[in-house]
Order: C-alpha cells, then sequence, then structure tokens
C-alpha cells in the first residue's frame, strides 16, 4: 500500500518525541530533520518537504508545544494539519455545467491508464445517479476505441465513437449526442503519448477551443513517483487542468506524488485508483489520507464503503434472526457475499486506527472466503436451515460438492456453532445492540 515506509518511518519519529515527555527547541528540529528524510525517502518533492518541516517546526515552537506535558500529541496534531493542507485542505470536486452535458476531458501519458479510469469515473457518476456517456477520442492507440466500448459496456456507460475523425469533430458530435439523448456527463477519453509533446498538446488544446470543456483531469500513475509532478506542471502550464487522478495508489508506490502535486501544481487531487476492478475509484479526501499515513484509520471511508455497499434491509433482517436465535448458514453466506463487495478484507481492516500496520506483514488469503461459500453452496436448502442434520456422510458429499477437505467442512460448521453460541449468549445478557448492523463479520473463519 502506498506510504508504508512513510507511515513507519513517521511512526518511529513520534515514537521517540512521546518517550521525551517535554520537549526542547533541539527535539523538534532533530524530529523535523528525520521527519524531511522520510519524506524524501518517498519521493516528495524537495522544496515541499523542507517548507512542510519548517511550517510545522515553526507552529510546535511559536505555540509553545514544548512546555505541554502532551507535548508529542500537540506535534502529531500540527503534522496532521500540514499535511491535510498540504494535499489540499478540503475535497475537490467535479465542477458541473447549468446546461447537460457537463465535459470533462480525459488526459495524461500513454499507460497512464485514461481508458481505464474514463469508465471508472462513468460507474462512480451512475452511482451518484447520473447519466454519464463516453466519446472515443482516441484515434491513434491500436484497439483504443475497443478497450474503450469494453469497460464501457462493464459499466454500464453508452460509448461514443466516429472511428478515425478528428478528436475535435468526435468531440463536437459526441456533445450534441449526449444533449439531444438526456446524458448529464460526457467524458472525453483523449490520446496519450509516451512523452509530452507540441502535437500532443495541440490536439488537446483544438478538443478545448471546439468545445466548453467543464472540468479537464489529469491520469498520472503514482508509480511513476517525482516524475508523476512533473508530468502534472507540465500539463498545467499548458492545459490549465482542473485536478488530478493518481493511479494505483493502492500499489507499491513510496507515495511522493499525492503529497507533491497540488504545492506544485496547485491543482488537487480529486480521485484516487486503488484496484484494477472498474468500482474501485474514491474520492480524495485530504484529512482522511493524512489521517492514513499517521496510522489514525480511515474510518469515516470505511463507513462510506459499508453504506455504498451494504444492504441495509438485509442486515437488519439478519440482525433480528440473530436476535431470535435463527441464524442458519443462509445468512452466515448472505454475510460474506456483502462483505466481498467492500473489496479485500485486508484492505477494509486497514481502515481501522491501527490496524494498517499490523497487517502489513500478515498474508489475509480472500480465497478462504471463497472456499467457505463453495462449502455453503454445496448443501441442501434444508442443510442450510437446519445444519444440525450435516452428519458425516452429508459431510463427504458437501465437501466433494466443494473442491474441498472434510476437515474443512467440519471446521466451518464448528466455528458456525461456536459464533451462534456466542450470539446466544449476548442476547441472553441483553446485548442485543451490539450487534453491528451491516459489518456483522463472521470471525474465526481461517482469517
Amino acid at each position: 500500500m502506498a506510504f508504508d515506509n512513510l507511515s513507519d518511518k513517521l511512526a518511529g519519529v513520534f515514537k521517540r518525541l512521546r518517550s521525551k515527555g517535554k520537549l526542547s527547541e533541539s527535539d523538534v528540529k532533530t524530529a523535523m530533520r528525520e521527519v524531511r528524510l522520510a519524506l524524501l525517502e518517498a519521493d516528495v518533492n524537495y522544496k515541499v518537504a523542507k517548507d512542510f518541516t519548517n511550517s510545522v517546526a515553526e507552529k510546535c515552537i511559536g505555540e509553545n508545544v514544548m512546555e505541554s506535558l502532551t507535548a508529542a500529541q500537540m506535534v502529531i496534531k500540527i503534522v496532521k494539519e500540514e499535511l491535510t493542507a498540504l494535499m489540499g485542505n478540503q475535497q475537490a470536486r467535479l465542477k458541473t455545467s447549468n446546461k447537460i452535458p457537463t465535459v470533462i476531458m480525459m488526459c495524461g501519458l500513454q499507460g497512464s491508464g485514461k481508458t481505464t479510469h474514463s469508465a471508472k469515473l462513468a460507474k462512480y457518476l451512475k452511482a451518484q445517479g447520473h447519466r454519464p456517456m463516453l466519446a472515443a477520442c482516441d484515434i491513434y492507440r491500436p484497439a483504443a476505441i475497443e478497450q474503450l466500448k469494453v469497460v464501457g459496456k462493464a459499466v454500464g456507460a453508452p460509448v461514443f465513437e466516429m472511428g478515425t475523425e478528428k478528436p475535435e469533430v468526435i468531440a463536437k458530435k459526441a456533445v450534441a449526442y449526449a444533449k439531444d439523448y438526456g446524458h448529464d456527463y460526457l467524458i472525453l477519453d483523449t490520446a496519450g503519448r509516451l512523452h509530452i509533446d507540441t502535437e500532443l498538446m495541440d490536439e488537446l488544446k483544438r478538443i478545448t477551443q471546439t468545445v466548453e470543456v467543464n472540468n479537464i483531469l489529469l491520469v498520472i500513475d503514482s508509480m511513476v513517483g517525482q516524475d508523476a509532478v512533473n508530468i502534472a506542471k507540465a500539463f498545467n502550464d499548458i492545459l490549465e487542468i482542473d485536478g488530478v487522478i493518481l493511479t494505483k495508489l493502492d500499489g507499491d508506490t513510496r507515495g511522493g506524488a499525492a503529497l507533491s502535486v497540488k504545492a506544485v501544481t496547485g491543482k488537487p487531487i480529486m480521485f484516487a485508483g486503488v484496484g484494477e476492478k472498474l468500482d474501485q475509484l474514491e474520492e480524495f479526501h485530504p484529512d482522511r489520507m493524512a489521517s492514513r499515513i499517521l496510522g489514525m484509520g480511515d474510518v469515516l471511508s470505511l463507513i462510506e464503503k459499508v453504506e455504498n455497499e451494504i444492504d441495509q434491509q438485509k442486515a437488519e433482517e439478519t440482525a433480528k434472526r440473530l436476535q431470535e436465535n435463527k441464524f442458519d448458514m443462509n445468512d452466515l453466506l448472505d454475510q460474506f457475499q456483502q462483505i466481498k463487495k467492500m473489496g479485500s478484507l485486508k484492505s477494509v481492516l486497514s481502515m481501522l486506527p491501527g490496524m494498517d500496520r499490523q497487517l502489513r506483514d500478515v498474508e489475509i488469503d480472500d480465497r478462504q472466503m471463497l472456499r467457505v461459500e463453495a462449502i455453503i453452496k454445496s448443501m441442501t436448502k434444508k442443510e442450510k436451515a437446519k445444519p444440525d442434520i450435516i452428519n458425516a456422510s452429508r459431510r463427504k458429499r458437501i465437501a466433494a460438492g466443494a473442491g474441498v477437505k472434510v476437515e474443512d467442512v467440519n471446521r466451518l460448521l464448528k466455528q458456525y456453532e461456536q459464533m451462534k453460541k456466542m450470539f446466544k449468549q449476548m442476547n441472553q445478557k441483553g446485548a442485543k445492540r451490539k450487534f453491528m448492523r451491516g459489518m456483522n463479520l463472521p470471525g474465526g473463519f481461517g482469517f
């Protein structure tokens, strides 16, 4: 995950500060020197890192933080505030047009993920209740139009294309089509190059001169490190971009681009790609990202994920069945399927405060969830409703049907009984409301 190394380094700095009690000016300066080195190792722009640590040191010394009995906590608070400010303070949102469609032009270098993230953005907009349309303005890259059609179909967004017609002509016709058919957002997937050149920029400028573009979003691969910031600056100097989509923020990247883009270009990161799937695009919240960097978790994003992905009606029904001690294998299967919608188990748990660092070297095999699903699906309706009837011969049949060992079936049934017993005890103690609706993660299933 991005920022892992930076998070570890900062945690070490703050641990040393906490061990000192009251702090001296020398302690603060030493700590900020270590923070600056950590930022530089994370590929943060040198000037950005220097200005950041100078600002933190100035505030720590100027606000008499060092005289406080909780000096280390106050330093951490100031660092969090400065990190948030560094990334833009407030969440940046798309500008909307007062007439349809609102036009978004995606730009970037070849291989940055423009086409995929055009579809991701369309899916995001659909989830917001909009009717987005995609337009194929990349007429050079082999199979670019076909790729856009494939991802467009996958997210349920129509694709407008005119073959190898000039991109500005395609954009103009697409705007008219979107207006006629009631598509309130139009996303232009433009061509990229292996490097920034005059031809690329001229083409993009012709599009903006032909149609009214409300948002120019630059798609950048965060894996390219500090070069990402240089790319953003070059595009912004010529095109005046509105925001950035940073891809592969879930990968093994040092994270410096996310901390440098706003300071260098003045333009915010609007979205972050956090996985290969078409629903793995997140709004970029500077304050939440700062919390994650400092190991404080991201509970707000976790709550939003639960609200968006979990079927609240089913969660209520399951809670009621638990209260009435009627929880069976059908309910258990449903809970696994609900959790799967939220992404990998590790990514979900890492949003809890302190868990990111604890889970870093822990391998959580999401295939185990698939094995549990396979076991339950191999049961008959009667067996799912009344697991007590599953004898030795039934266990062999279920194991064979799921492609697992009988021991795996035995383990699941044992853990199911333990969980059922636990909830029964909770009910007897009047603790029914302790059950977390929507986040009722079954424990102990090999995770």
